[in-house]
């Protein structure tokens, strides 16, 4: 009888020691379950909230890329450049710029310095001096100078205070001719920062090289 009671009072003891050891795995249990999510940094990522959070990212960062992509004109139309064209175009800048694919190709290679709106600049006072009615030449003298003489632009190009101020009065009465000095500094900065850098780029020489293959293989 004696032997049964002890034996019942261990039995009890080990119950009341187990009890708080489970309860407290239980609890833990439970907090982590509440905690998943994104302000519980050690949680596992297929967190939902973590899921969402990158899609909305992703989609910000396809969106940026697709606005940018939409800002950039279309190169012009032409047909592909000969073999005699493209060694001319390291005789001299002027016949590089004097040829739609000569221009095609330099602002390919400006693209991948970051600095196309040199030539867009250049080519949209090109565009301006065919204009001759007054009407549309005060829209496209206006918008050429919210896109690129603007300090706000992100398309800004590099004038200095001189032209600038040469263009603000000629902003009173726009003509064919408001953007001349600024066309100029621009040419000549492509002329030369970036044509020498081109010449020497695997954009002209790949270019040139697969011509010369092709005319040897004819």
């Amino acid at each position: 009888m004696g032997s049964e009671r002890m034996e019942m009072r261990k039995r009890q003891m080990s119950t009341t020691q187990e009890t708080p050891g489970a309860a407290q795995a239980q609890h833990s249990t439970g907090n982590r379950g509440s905690n998943a999510c994104c302000f519980c940094w050690c949680c596992c990522c297929s967190c939902s909230c973590l899921t969402v959070r990158n899609q909305d990212e992703e989609r910000a960062r396809r969106t940026s890329h697709e606005l940018q992509a939409e800002g950039i004109p279309n190169c012009e139309e032409s047909p592909a450049p000969t073999l005699e064209e493209v060694n001319a175009w390291a005789q001299s800048f002027d016949k590089l710029m004097l040829t739609p694919a000569g221009r095609n190709a330099f602002r390919e290679f400006l693209r991948t310095e970051f600095s196309e709106e040199n030539m867009l600049f250049w080519m949209a006072c090109e565009e301006l001096k065919q204009e001759s009615n007054k009407s549309v030449i005060e829209e496209k003298a206006r918008l050429i100078y919210e896109d690129y003489i603007s300090i706000l632009s992100p398309k800004e190009v590099s004038l200095d205070s001189r032209v600038r101020e040469v263009i603000n009065r000629n902003m009173l009465e726009p003509s064919q001719h408001t953007f001349d000095d600024a066309q100029l500094q621009i040419y000549t900065l492509m002329h030369r920062d970036s044509y020498p850098r081109f010449m020497n780029s695997a954009i002209y020489k790949d270019l040139l090289r697969s011509l010369s293959e092709k005319s040897i293989e004819a």
